[in-house]
């Protein structure tokens, strides 16, 4: 078992899951009040774009295997359902949701879930419990830490990636975690949310 408390000590002093909260809370609140116009925005075109809740509620297993309430924005027609990853081209997904899943604005309502302790701002992808079994020995890794709304697969390719390279890399990060890790995650973050890469 691998343990963030024993692999990591190089955040200054500060016990690693500390500095990791600390930076989540941070992080979480300053871009929920700079954001706050972007919210209004996307949940009116939301709203507008038919019938059906402005945010989508999904069940996925976090730290220590406990099962939370994921947020995003509604980006599919109101009825469907899917799995935690769709394909291009998906019919069910909405104009309006095309844009947000492009731009990974539908995923901007997960803030509240990092300042609630359920996810991080960085971590591994959040997984549903269907995909538990697809992590295979990786999965006590997975465990150890809280998903992240960004990390190393968002980063990497996203959907263009196979799910083994997925679950690597999710291994890949829990194994190698650092504070400062997490800040050069962060900064890719911005670049690929710009390319679009891999966002479906």
């Amino acid at each position: 078992m691998h343990s963030l408390a024993i692999r990591h000590r190089d955040a200054g002093g500060i016990p690693p899951s500390a500095a990791r909260r600390a930076l989540d809370v941070a992080a979480a609140a300053v871009l929920l009040t700079l954001l706050l116009p972007a919210f209004l925005a996307v949940a009116a075109a939301v709203k507008l774009s038919g019938p059906g809740p402005v945010l989508y509620r999904q069940l996925r297993v976090g730290q220590g295997g406990r099962s939370f309430r994921l947020l995003k924005f509604r980006s599919m027609r109101a009825g469907t359902s899917g799995p935690a990853v769709t394909a291009s081209g998906d019919p069910r997904v909405t104009r309006v949701g095309a844009v947000l899943r492009r731009t990974s604005l539908d995923e901007l309502p997960q803030l509240w879930n990092v300042l609630k302790g359920e996810m991080s701002m960085v971590g591994p992808r959040p997984i549903v419990q269907s995909e538990v079994d697809r992590y295979e020995e990786c999965f006590p890794l997975y465990t150890q830490v809280s998903p992240g709304l960004t990390g190393l697969w968002q980063v990497s390719g996203r959907n263009d990636t196979s799910y083994a390279e997925r679950v690597g890399l999710d291994a890949y990060y829990v194994r190698n975690w650092s504070v400062w890790l997490d800040f050069y995650l962060l900064a890719r973050t911005a670049t690929v949310v710009i390319e679009g890469r891999g966002a479906y």
